[in-house]
């Protein structure tokens, strides 16, 4: 069996959410406060029968209109749903343990657990009256929390709701749901001999290679153990005795103490016994560390890393303990469930692909049946399946679900592109809240830097930048397309060229052209753009907007950059060449000079030659827009992408540092970036 949905009503964050889970490994990510430590909450609300069950009035989810509380009390609601697993044998202790909370006897068979927390019926009408006389939300908060909180009860529903069937302590029991919250003391909780984890472990595996054989009997086995423990019982009861012997005048002095005290009133003398087991003097010894050189260290000096990986599998371990039946009887767990809150907060990146493999091996050895991991590591979530993962989001405080796993084509095609495309690095744009994908590594790394050009930091909106690296924008979309099932619902803006392109009508294929060539002349040829350019316009879509450039002007993000600063010559950077002769140019343009004195500052080319041709036979462009496209052209021919991107990033990053002296240099933001980055931050 295993956990395949979990309903949550009116708790902290969700108002009302359906979330499903995986059989197996599930990954619960998104930005801070999407809600994943509240989901992991919610579940040991539910499962953990260790946890305290009671609530408070901020768990409660605030939503809730003034109206709504004077017509009914607030309940919290959590409903799990368990159903039969792929393959699962139905002689199994799982069918046993859900027997009494079925709601669906077919296969595969589907049981039901719900917590509630509540105002008793019997409370109602006091409630109804006091609240009633709240006049706003906040006083009305104010008197659930001062007079009924402490009234509230809970209780956990097995089967159907409307039975009211309070689900057997017992059953309830057989889930063993083992949580590791991101801020923990491992070493309050491991390293302590008299610690229960500790203790319970190391007597479920002292003599484990006896347990272990299975060419002996039970009995045999039981025997042996016995003989074993009783032979450690009696050497130490021979130590014990000489520790005895050894403290005779001493226990005198100290007993002394006693007596002048009146410690010995009544005849009564305190004095020293006892016996130490074998589990008990194995717990005494002191974890360590032992490295091939034979050096060794206590555990306590440890990074705390190193221990919380040492303490996960302490608690596997534990788990593997409490399922056994052979070793607790009719005691033994049969769910094991491992919930763990931000592994990487102490482990680096290796170690956490590493831990993520652990837990993976140890669900195929089935030591633990389901695993929830909630984290905001890029490195975990790249080496996971999309199936795996469960994306939480909250925008406006209203919590969405996605499965990036369900929302790809039957091909196959762009689930298999994306997984590949998703390293430590790409799969930000599952935990951003939102996301501007762009077509190459200079949008990649000037988007930002232009954003505060415009005053805003699109780090603190949490706003991540993703080079998809071409125009394959529509594989990612399947995750984010809001009109569909299981996307993630946040907002998408596509960055992508115009980038024009002509061909003869006599024949050949497409060619690229630059847009004063555009549409100048069809009776020689035809012209295109990139399609997908203009494929989601600003209201078309509810949550991705495509943006590019002027579809008569713009070409690329670096024409562009120079068609709105043509006489800034920041951007001409040491990677580039012909500097000399486009800082001419754009003398030129600061200057007014005609389109003839820039035909007289082009080296002679076969390009050059193409751009002064174009550019003259051009009836629609006025001279200015000769001018700054002749430099945008040259501009363009002149830098290669990578390394001039970056040092386009240094300086004008250092540009923005001297805004308010005389040093700093006016620049300008392309429209439509200024335009997307408006959009995106609405």
């Amino acid at each position: 069996m295993y956990i395949s949905k979990i309903r949550i009503e009116n708790f902290r964050n969700f108002n009302i959410k359906d979330i499903e889970f995986n059989d197996g490994v599930n990954v619960i990510i998104g930005h801070n406060n999407a809600g994943k430590s509240n989901l992991i909450k919610a579940l040991g609300l539910v499962l953990d029968s260790q946890g305290s069950k009671r609530l408070d009035v901020d768990d409660f989810n605030k939503h809730n209109s003034l109206d709504d509380l004077k017509a009914n009390s607030p309940t919290i609601r959590i409903s799990i749903t368990i159903n039969e697993s792929i393959g699962e044998d139905l002689n199994s202790d799982d069918l046993v343990t859900v027997g009494n909370w079925l709601t669906k006897l077919e296969e595969p068979y589907e049981a039901l657990l719900t917590y509630e927390f509540f105002l008793p019926e019997k409370e109602k009408a006091n409630y109804l009256e006091a609240i009633n006389t709240a006049t706003d939300l906040n006083i009305a908060w104010k008197t659930i929390k001062h007079d009924f909180i402490r009234l509230y009860v809970y209780k956990i529903w097995g089967g159907n709701t409307t039975t009211q069937t309070v689900a057997d302590s017992e059953s309830l029991q057989k889930f063993d749901f083992q949580f590791l919250d991101a801020i923990r003391d491992v070493e309050r909780d491991m390293l302590t001999g008299k610690n229960t984890l500790l203790r319970s472990v190391l007597d479920f595996f002292m003599d484990y290679e006896i347990k272990s054989d299975t060419s002996k009997s039970e009995g045999d086995k039981k025997a042996e153990i016995k003989t074993k423990k009783q032979d450690f019982s009696d050497n130490a009861d021979a130590l014990l005795i000489d520790l005895q012997g050894r403290m005779t005048e001493g226990k005198e002095q100290i007993l002394s103490y006693a007596k002048n005290t009146g410690a010995s009133f009544n005849n009564a003398i305190p004095n020293f016994e006892g016996s130490i087991s074998d589990v008990e003097m194995f717990s005494a010894l002191k974890l360590i560390v032992e490295y091939e050189s034979g050096v060794k260290i206590p555990a306590t000096h440890n990074g705390l890393g190193y221990n919380n990986l040492i303490f996960m599998s302490l608690l596997l371990s534990k788990m593997q303990v409490n399922s056994d039946g052979k070793y607790l009887g009719s005691n033994a767990k049969v769910f094991p469930i491992l919930a763990i809150e931000e592994p990487e907060a102490h482990l680096h990146p290796a170690m956490q692909y590493q831990f993520l493999r652990f837990l993976k091996k140890n669900k195929l050895e089935k030591k633990v049946r389901q695993i929830f991991v909630s984290t905001h590591s890029t490195h975990i979530t790249s080496s996971v399946s999309l199936d795996e993962m469960i994306c939480l989001h909250n925008e406006a405080e209203e919590s969405t679900v996605g499965y990036p796993g369900k929302v790809f084509p039957s091909d196959g095609k762009s689930k298999k592109y994306v997984q590949r495309f998703l390293d430590a690095t790409k799969s930000d744009m599952l935990f951003a809240q939102k996301v501007i994908l762009v077509e190459g590594i200079s949008e990649q790394l000037l988007i930002s830097i232009l954003a505060r050009y415009e005053g805003i930091s699109l780090d603190e909106k949490h706003i991540a930048v993703i080079n998809v690296g071409g125009r394959f924008f529509d594989h990612f979309l399947h995750l984010f397309d809001s009109q569909k099932p299981d996307a993630l619902n946040k907002k998408i803006v596509c960055l992508t060229d115009r980038d024009p392109e002509r061909k003869k009508i006599s024949g050949g294929s497409y060619e690229k052209c630059y847009p004063f060539e555009y549409n100048q002349d069809r009776t020689i040829y035809n012209y295109k753009n990139n399609a997908s350019a203009d494929k989601y316009p600003i209201t078309t879509h509810p949550n991705i907007v495509f943006f590019s450039q002027n579809v008569d002007k713009g070409k690329t993000f670096e024409y562009d950059l120079i068609l709105y600063n043509p006489s800034l010559e920041l951007l001409i950077t040491d990677s580039m060449s012909n500097k000399e002769e486009i800082k001419e140019l754009m003398s030129l343009y600061e200057n007014e000079k005609p389109i003839s004195d820039y035909e007289t500052k082009l080296r002679g080319s076969h390009e050059n030659k193409r751009i002064i041709d174009s550019i003259n036979v051009n009836t629609s462009f006025t001279d200015n827009d000769k001018s700054r496209a002749i430099i945008a052209a040259r501009y363009l021919n002149s830098v290669g992408k990578g390394e001039n991107a970056l040092e386009l990033a240094y300086v004008l990053d250092e540009n923005l540092t001297k805004k308010g002296t005389t040093e700093y240099k006016e620049f300008n933001v392309p429209d439509y970036i200024k335009q997307a980055i408006e959009w995106i931050c609405q």
